[in-house]
């Protein structure tokens, strides 16, 4: 049985290589092609190895936590310990993502990485200087435990990854090598980004359930103050091992973070307005537009800026459930789609704010949109003539676009004509499907989250004899029915990173279809989705994935199993000037880790 664990909680940490057969150890791992830093380098592109150290950073999140264990299910877990928005700040893991490239790996707790051409392995070298918060080093063993540990109690997803793997085993002083029970390209770079806990600090019988005491990590900061459901306070650890090796150079420039919670995001702006929160991350397009005429805006005590990513949108839009009879029919949704007033809606809800959602991988190299299919592309999609639509192999999706008045009648007639062409009748004042049923279905909110949209779309069909109800649900029943795929249509954010990879089995997969708790909201179960998931996940250069990948999203667009809303190709970001950042951004944005504080 500890054998079998063992391999489970192994297969979370690998990270991506693009090593070859019998090649040395590498300071690096990328998912396709080669790392862009040589093993020489200095610091990441996007970091200011001068910044200076000091000062407090005060930082806001909307919400509560009644625990400070982010492994766990049980519990609200709080931010900032091991965060994507705030940093790695109490907990590292064995390699370090770089912001400046689709996914690439750097040394951090593991100097080193290696594997085999065909991946069917990684073993990472521990840096001998690494050590925990409390003094003691980082060894082989805390690996191997965290992986147990984590694999047996940890979120699911631990699980899931770790199951890849067949054996895990301590290679000389401080060496860790996973073998895996089936070749994998992604499997090495999620091992990378596993964390690791000190297995002489934790007590694994316990570690299952919520709790408020600090745990110990590697990180650049300890976790000193935690005031229940209210705030974090993260003091600099002096001693800190990393602090020198270039992956970490022109980081965790604060002597002190402070998280504070707050009950919604009017409440943290407010917070915001008057000093007590230092950046604020605005979501907000009608908050963003005018509200930030306010006398510190005005002195230029606060700075509001944008900063352009180059990160795919992923897809922001309404599921349509097509486990359920009405969406059974490929081309209502296609009309469906066609039908959503996003001209209307950007301008009379968001200020003009969003850019319309045209791919699952929008404003990046893997998009589709605007692309005709290539010869590889074409290859990949022959064996399933009828997957594509004509349209999307041509030119990707292109939505039809109204004039923004709300009363655009061509528009109206563009969708129409679809359900014409496709058999459906209005009869009555009602559409009446090809089986002689009325057309309708409800949407199902999670409590008000994205009613206006709901309701504009609502009346637009409305027009056409389409009969939906909105129907607001709590969060419990909302997550509930989510699992169980007990609803019409829902509102969902499909995230999308330049690396797609085994995630997307859940999301689209055949075999996530009838697995309660899956991501396959749609009930998609098409072979071309599986293939060309099988084609991204196998592609061994940048070209062939980037060929896979938009192949994929023309699949899944022909598919209709999602009416595309919008996206912001931009952070909105507001800072009191007392806190700095890197002139140039990262591929990925902002980083808040490489922020300093001015001290003037």
């Amino acid at each position: 049985m500890r054998r079998l664990v063992l391999s489970l909680v192994v297969a979370l940490a690998i990270p991506l290589w693009s090593g070859t057969a019998g090649a040395a150890p590498s300071h690096a791992i990328a998912m396709h092609g080669d790392p862009a830093l040589p093993a020489d380098f200095t610091h990441l592109p996007y970091a200011n190895p001068d910044a200076p150290k000091g000062g407090t950073i005060n930082y806001a999140w909307p919400g509560t936590f009644d625990s400070i264990n982010p492994f766990i299910v049980q519990g609200s877990g709080a931010r900032g310990s091991l965060d994507l928005v705030f940093g790695n700040n109490v907990f590292e893991t064995l390699m370090m993502r770089s912001a400046d490239e689709p996914f690439t790996l750097y040394p951090l707790l593991a100097k080193t990485v290696d594997t085999d051409d065909e991946r069917s392995f990684a073993e990472f070298m521990l840096d001998e200087r690494a050590r925990f918060s409390d003094g003691q080093p980082v060894t082989p063993e805390d690996v191997i435990f965290t992986f147990e540990l984590l694999a047996e109690k940890g979120i699911p997803r631990y699980g899931v990854t770790a199951n890849k793997v067949a054996k895990v085993e301590k290679v000389g002083e401080r060496g860790v090598r996973f073998t895996f029970k089936h070749p994998d390209r992604e499997l090495p770079l999620i091992l990378g980004l596993f964390p690791i806990l000190p297995k002489h600090a934790v007590d694994a019988a316990t570690f299952d359930k919520s709790t408020l005491r600090p745990i110990v990590g590697s990180g650049p900061y300890r976790l000193e103050t935690v005031r229940a459901g209210d705030s974090l306070t993260f003091k600099r650890n002096p001693d800190y091992w990393a602090k020198d090796i270039p992956s970490k150079r022109g980081f965790d420039n604060y002597d002190t973070i402070t998280l504070t919670y707050f009950r919604d995001e009017n409440a943290m702006f407010e917070a915001f307005k008057k000093g007590l929160v230092d950046v604020f991350i605005d979501e907000n397009s009608g908050r963003w537009a005018s509200q930030y005429d306010f006398p510190a805006v005005q002195r230029g005590d606060i700075i509001k800026e944008t900063v352009r990513t180059r990160l795919p949108s992923g897809m922001f839009g309404i599921v349509l459930n097509t486990r359920r009879s009405v969406f059974q029919d490929p081309k209502l949704r296609l009309a469906l789609i066609d039908l959503f007033d996003f001209e209307w809606a950007n301008r009379s809800l968001f200020s003009g704010a969003y850019t319309r959602t045209r791919s699952f991988f929008d404003n990046s190299e893997l998009s589709s949109s605007g692309n005709p299919a290539s010869e590889a592309e074409k290859a990949l999609l022959a064996p399933f003539p009828d997957a594509v639509t004509p349209e999307i192999m041509a030119n990707g999706w292109t939505p039809p676009v109204s004039d923004g008045s709300g009363l655009d009648r061509a528009f109206m007639r563009v969708g129409f004509e679809k359900l014409k062409q496709a058999g459906y009748v209005l009869k009555d004042g009602h559409l009446i499907a090809p089986d002689g049923k009325a057309v309708a279905f409800e949407i199902m909110l999670k409590s008000n989250e994205n009613q206006q949209i709901a309701v504009a779309y609502q009346q637009t069909l409305a027009k056409l004899g389409i009969a939906v109800t909105v129907r607001s649900v709590d969060a419990a029943q909302f997550l509930q029915r989510q699992i169980n795929y007990d609803f019409d249509a829902m509102f969902f954010n499909y995230t999308a990173s330049l690396s797609p990879g085994v995630e997307q089995l859940s999301r689209w997969g055949s075999t996530a279809r009838d697995k309660p708790g899956t991501f396959n909201y749609a009930g998609a179960a098409d072979p071309a989705v599986d293939a060309m998931i099988d084609a991204l996940i196998n592609a061994r250069t940048r070209d062939d994935f980037i060929q896979a990948v938009r192949a994929y999203d023309r699949v899944l667009l022909s598919g209709a199993y999602v009416i595309p809303l919008y996206f912001k190709p931009e952070q909105w970001i507001a800072r009191w000037k007392r806190i700095e950042r890197p002139e140039t951004p990262p591929l990925q944005g902002s980083q808040l880790p490489t922020w300093w504080h001015t001290q003037n």
